[in-house]
């Protein structure tokens, strides 16, 4: 059974730091592109970051210079560092694995960020 378990959400200040961790189980996350999304109240979700399995990394423009996205292939697990947050980071964070080829997908269940004061 395919598992990706996202934790590390949380309420945060603007300006705040958050590290969203995604544990994959019953695949091998290294042969897969991870990526995280997110959705906001009344919006579609988005892509905010993806990690190919060579390690190059694409990220929303909205998030650039503050969000890093990384892998641990030993652990099994992405990661998302979350820096000067702002309110408009306010979502849903979900993990999500593929194949190269699409022929396989993934969806964790997410996790809530609030940046709020």
């Amino acid at each position: 059974q395919v598992q990706l378990v996202e934790s590390g959400g949380g309420l945060v200040q603007p300006g705040g730091s958050l590290t969203l961790s995604c544990a994959v189980s019953g695949i091998i996350s290294s042969v897969y592109v991870m990526a995280w999304h997110r959705q906001a109240p009344g919006k579609q979700r988005d892509l905010v970051a993806s990690i190919t399995t060579g390690g190059g990394t694409t990220y929303a423009d909205s998030v650039k210079g503050r969000f890093t996205i990384s892998r641990d292939n030993a652990k099994n697990t992405v990661y998302l560092q979350m820096n000067s947050l702002k309110p408009e980071d306010t979502a849903v964070y979900t993990c999500h694995a593929r194949t190269i080829t699409w022929s396989r997908a993934y969806w964790g269940q997410g996790t809530q960020v609030t940046v709020s004061s």
